[in-house]
């Protein structure tokens, strides 16, 4: 059942779409009928979603999903300002055992660096074609199959070495403060030497260096698509001054961070 969405066809996807925004404290959004299979990625803040009767509470650093024709409303944190993206499918062609199919499906799960370069991939993709377009839509498909396989490797990374589990979820939800290894192994249930023998082994990367590629690309993101100034982007991302994201970006991505912005710019015109 948890493979119901790798199994819809392209013809069904009729359109894909994604977007990013950055709510105040205390906003809301909605009501709303839901339409679209929709992906929705928290990065800062949290969200709160009446579906119904129920309500479902997310932390930072998961994504989750929508699913259509169930109406919505989002609260969002009272105290910080709550940033998420989106990956909206819209599909034909469920039949009338689709609802329980999919509400076989985890709501959210932690989310990963490959559906965030997915999400990456649409918003750049969107900027030179339609919605329709078959790329976008088999974009979507993408996205489609993806979620269900990021639950089958959540449930095996579980299984397998929970600490780094705990450890990548403590540091995408406390990314922008102040993050250092005594923290991480305390939160992960392990000794420091362990929780760094732990992401060489599975990550192929030091716990720090893990935190400073999160950062890293939550600064691109920011700078791709708001017109916060650096300085502020550096705030928010846990760099101690702009200068210091420079030298980090220019590492990890080979780009200044005014040329990641002036190439979103060149983009959108």
């Amino acid at each position: 059942m948890i493979h119901l969405l790798s199994k819809l066809s392209f013809d069904s996807i009729l359109s894909t779409t994604a977007g990013s925004i950055v709510y105040p404290p205390g906003g809301k959004f909605g009501p709303r009928i839901q339409q679209d299979i929709q992906l929705v990625l928290l990065y800062t803040g949290e969200m709160e979603v009446t579906i119904g009767n129920r309500i479902l509470r997310v932390q930072p650093g998961h994504v989750v999903i929508l699913k259509p024709g169930h109406e919505e409303f989002f609260t969002f944190s009272r105290t910080v300002e709550t940033w998420h993206r989106w990956i909206a499918i819209h599909v034909q062609g469920l039949d009338e055992h689709s609802p329980t199919l999919l509400n076989a499906l985890p709501e959210f799960l932690p989310l990963t660096e490959e559906m965030n370069r997915l999400t990456d991939l649409i918003l750049q993709v969107q900027e030179h074609n339609a919605a329709e377009s078959d790329l976008l839509r088999h974009l979507g498909m993408a996205a489609l199959h993806l979620y269900p396989a990021e639950c089958t490797r959540s449930q095996s990374r579980q299984e397998k070495h929970p600490a780094l589990y705990a450890a990548q979820s403590w540091i995408r939800e406390h990314y922008m403060e102040h993050v250092d290894l005594a923290a991480i192994a305390r939160h992960a249930g392990v000794s420091p030497e362990h929780v760094v023998r732990l992401f060489k082994r599975h990550l192929e990367s030091t716990p720090m260096q893990y935190v400073w590629s999160y950062r890293v690309n939550k600064a691109a993101e920011l700078l791709a698509h708001t017109g916060l100034t650096v300085t502020e982007i550096a705030y928010r991302c846990g760099f101690k001054t702009s200068h210091h994201l420079a030298r980090q970006m220019k590492k990890f991505k080979g780009r200044t961070a005014s040329e990641i912005r002036q190439n979103s710019w060149e983009g959108i015109r």
